[in-house]
């Protein structure tokens, strides 16, 4: 036996003292006691490096990391708000982390009763009348909520209707949605307002129509002041509203969906309801919908029996699953905890906190960067690029010098209305300090752009690493240890 084998092996032994174990059962926990075809024929490929050097190693690498805890994080249409720790601590209770999903519904009474009760409270909030938390993102929420307004129409017979609108200012997961759920894309136009153009609306709809996609307030961070009129027109010809829930954080507690006439909707919590953002998961994107749509819902839906207990109910129309079990219950705990920390008297705040700052960086930063639409904005707002054009700053260089100076660059390129779209949503959780440096930064940069372009063009320069060769990154990425270290 070898020495590190010898040595697990005896550490085993002594946490075993007092169990019982046969002896000849004892001996299969040895590393030696591995059939032979599973046992590496050459040694691992692997660093020799001490446990203080690995240690070292990756928390430097997480100081370089970036994150909503250190620093301003104004990434337009993301929402990247603050995650409160008591979140944290709430979803790791050994009550809920402890349970195991193939429990009998009668030992888990207590996770349903929060996923009753999230489910209702998300249904008070958007104005809807029932709620899956099922749907593991907010881009398979888009999905399940169109398999719900596809089985509508399926059910009904209806099965001409094939067509979904979507504006030009939609977020690039919508069609994308739409067409992964065999629907087609029909584009609706804006107007220099911003808001959806009713006119180039009106003749797109005819009996193929199953439904409209849209956000409100919009890309833009513009509220489509037409809504009630777009609704009427779309429920006139037989389809129905669906309502990307990205942007509900400016409508929080002061404006609902359903009253609109959306009949579908999906949340990302992460959001507007402040589970971690990023990372590629997990996650958990909530679909509420219409009472006439509730049964349609995907299986299992938690239910409230007479006698208070709850249970897992199935509907015969429902679309089917749409994931294991009843979604990702740590990130439904986070948001649970994060709506009763604020309750019904505070959550109302939220709203307006978010419409205030924006509007106070666009209105501090006009007189600097290009402003295409004038008016209030709600929770996020559009620059295109920077005031004075000679310079020959892109909007990539601001985003890059921004680096240099501590922040994260906001969303650029996005939406696609504008050729130099600089996209910057603070959320209602940064202070006003907080947003006095990030006005004054903003403004050195366009300042730098007029006296030292080269400055800006060639940033970042104080960054772990310089500017990348982004489109050859995403084309080859280097995935491999042994590829890294052949460079």
């Amino acid at each position: 036996m070898k020495y590190y084998d010898k040595l697990i092996f005896e550490l085993s032994k002594e946490g075993r003292k007092g169990y019982t174990l046969p002896e000849n059962r004892l001996k299969n926990y040895s590393l030696t006691a591995l059939p032979e075809n599973l046992k590496r024929k050459e040694e691992a490929e692997l660093p020799e490096v001490s446990e203080f050097d690995v240690v070292r190693h990756y928390t430097n690498i997480s100081n370089k990391n970036f994150g909503v805890d250190t620093g301003f994080y104004p990434l337009g249409s993301c929402t990247m708000k603050y995650n409160p720790k008591i979140n944290e601590e709430i979803c790791s209770l050994p009550s809920f982390t402890g349970l195991h999903p193939l429990q009998p519904d009668s030992t888990t009474q207590g996770a349903l009763e929060v996923y009753y009760n999230l489910s209702h409270a998300l249904a008070e909030i958007s104005g809807l009348a029932e709620f899956t938390l099922n749907p593991y993102a907010g881009a398979h929420g888009e999905l399940t909520g169109l398999m719900v307004m596809r089985q509508y129409h399926m059910k009904r017979g209806d099965l001409k209707r094939t067509k979904v609108i979507v504006p030009d200012s939609a977020h690039g997961t919508n069609p994308a949605s739409a067409a992964v759920c065999g629907l087609q894309i029909v584009e609706v136009k804006s107007k220099p307002n911003g808001r959806i153009d009713v006119e180039d609306l009106k003749p797109l709809l005819d009996d193929t129509i199953a439904g409209i996609m849209m956000t409100n307030p919009n890309t833009l961070g513009l509220f489509e002041t037409e809504i009630l009129e777009i609704a009427k027109l779309v429920h006139e010809c037989g389809g129905l509203l669906y309502y990307d829930g990205a942007n509900l954080n400016p409508l929080l507690g002061k404006c609902r969906p359903g009253d609109m006439g959306f009949d579908i909707m999906h949340i990302n919590l992460h959001k507007t309801f402040s589970t971690p953002h990023g990372g590629g998961g997990p996650g958990d994107g909530p679909v509420g919908v219409a009472k006439n749509l509730v049964e349609y819902l995907p299986n299992p839906q938690v239910r409230k029996a007479e006698d208070g207990t709850f249970y897992l109910h199935r509907s015969e129309d429902s679309l089917g699953r749409v994931s294991g079990f009843v979604g990702n219950f740590g990130v439904l705990m986070r948001a649970y905890t994060y709506i009763l920390t604020l309750g019904k008297e505070y959550i109302k705040y939220v709203g307006p906190l978010a419409t205030l700052n924006a509007n106070y960086i666009k209105e501090s930063l006009k007189d600097c960067y290009y402003l295409p639409i004038e008016g209030v904005c709600k929770h996020e707002f559009v620059f295109d690029g920077l005031l004075d054009k000679s310079t020959g700053v892109t909007t990539l260089d601001v985003a890059k010098r921004l680096l240099d100076y501590g922040y994260h660059a906001p969303t650029i390129y996005f939406p696609l209305l504008f050729h130099q779209s600089i996209m910057i949503e603070p959320t209602e959780t940064e202070s006003l300090e907080t947003l006095d440096e990030f006005i004054a930064i903003m403004r050195k940069v366009a300042k730098e752009a007029i006296e030292c372009p080269d400055e800006v063009k060639s940033a970042p320069h104080n960054t772990p690493v310089r500017r990348l060769d982004e489109t050859t990154a995403a084309k080859h990425p280097i995935l491999r240890y042994r590829d890294l270290k052949a460079m």
